[in-house]
């Protein structure tokens, strides 16, 4: 459960940084306050990519379990 939420936090983190940043980028242009603006978006951004992957990541594990093993064929071990 411990490395369940440290990676959803972290994993969430990344990814509302970087796409807040490209969002705000596209859509504001490097403006004089940028950084406010993304640093705003990115303040509300993260706590609901932290909830959502938190509780998607186990149906996302299992997805991919399942997409790796048409992938290799039945015959191969996937490693947990």
């Amino acid at each position: 459960m411990k490395q369940r939420l440290v990676f959803s936090l972290v994993m969430s983190l990344i990814l509302s940084f970087l796409m807040t940043l490209w969002v705000t980028w596209i859509n504001l242009g490097f403006i004089p306050d940028f950084v406010s603006q993304w640093l705003r978006a990115f303040g509300m951004a993260w706590p609901a990519a932290a909830v959502i992957s938190f509780f998607t990541a186990p149906l996302v594990q299992v997805m991919c379990r399942k997409i790796c093993v048409l992938l290799e064929g039945p015959d191969k071990t996937i490693a947990t």
